[in-house]
């Protein structure tokens, strides 16, 4: 908490859950109350420190976007890692189809625009690489969303059809375009890597920015929705009394849900220190602003206190 407190650059992520080792439940606690202190130590700058803070489960090497970026171990000492975002393109696209388009042509069309996206990501990583005389490293597919209206995530599943991201068919139409962005994406190089997949942040995209404060996007969809995405809870304010087993609890719900799936999860959970629900807070930049979210009043206290380590799955035993 010190060292994000007194810096404005240097961004933390912890690895607390795998498939092959299960969850470290001591680890989510005591990450929890970490974020909570980071939450109070940030407190003059609506609790920042937490926005460069992630808690990871099956984390990945050569991640290039932050604030869990990784330099992977197998690398050489220096690399040129690229993340393709683009999720503006991506939606015009989808926005031009026809009304009666069915969903295969929209899975088509994202496809087709994911690689030219990713051919051009390669190409840029080749040359910059070439240029600063350091080895290639990888290309991650991921959309990644800002606050500028119309560069969103919920904006491109909203464009599919949904009236609103959050409601029914949010987890389909997302799950379509992950898959579809992947498929397109590994056409376009063969140096694939990092997260590669969608980023839903909630604070970074002006769509669930509108969808959260309108009450369609909640938590608990948002907790769907990552098991068909890269990084769900991500830039999510919660209120600032939320209770460090709270968020334990909320961040056990994601490592469950990678551990079991066999997938990268993560949170980065802003516990607003001195606000409530119906609040903003307010970054600026890339970071953008968040309705502050309601959580739930019942208590995990009981369930993250035993602590230990939840076994990992039979579908850890890979050898």
């Amino acid at each position: 908490p010190a060292a994000l407190a007194s810096t404005q650059r240097v961004c933390a992520s912890v690895n607390v859950a795998s498939t092959r080792a299960g969850i470290n439940v001591d680890a989510v606690l005591r990450m929890a109350e970490v974020v909570k202190a980071t939450a109070e130590a940030t407190a003059d700058r609506d609790s920042i420190g937490c926005a460069k803070l992630v808690v990871f489960c099956n984390m990945v090497e050569d991640n290039p976007f932050m604030a869990g970026a990784v330099h992977g171990a197998g690398e050489a000492d220096a690399v040129v890692n690229v993340g393709i975002s683009g999720p503006g393109v991506v939606r015009a696209v989808v926005s031009r189809l026809p009304g009666d388009a069915d969903l295969t042509a929209v899975a088509e069309a994202v496809k087709a625009t994911s690689f030219k996206i990713t051919r051009v990501g390669e190409l840029i990583a080749r040359e910059t690489a070439k240029r600063l005389g350091v080895s290639m490293g990888i290309v991650d597919l991921s959309l990644a969303p800002t606050p500028a209206e119309g560069d969103s995530v919920a904006g491109i599943l909203e464009a599919m059809g949904l009236e609103r991201c959050g409601g029914p068919g949010t987890t389909m139409a997302l799950a379509l375009l992950n898959d579809a962005v992947k498929k397109g994406g590994a056409m376009g190089t063969s140096s694939t890597g990092g997260l590669s997949g969608a980023f839903i942040p909630v604070s970074e995209d002006a769509g669930m920015i509108r969808a959260a404060r309108e009450g369609v996007l909640t938590i608990e969809k948002l907790e769907a929705m990552t098991s068909v995405c890269s990084v769900g809870l991500d830039m999510i304010a919660l209120p600032g009394d939320t209770s460090a087993e709270t968020i334990a609890g909320i961040i056990g719900d994601v490592c469950a849900i990678g551990v079991v799936n066999d997938k990268t999860t993560a949170a980065r959970l802003i516990p607003a220190a001195g606000k409530g629900v119906g609040d903003t807070v307010s970054f600026g930049g890339l970071l953008g602003e968040a309705p502050v979210m309601a959580v739930g009043t019942t208590s995990a206290a009981g369930l993250v206190r035993r602590g230990g380590r939840f076994p990992a799955p039979l579908r850890g035993l890979k050898n």
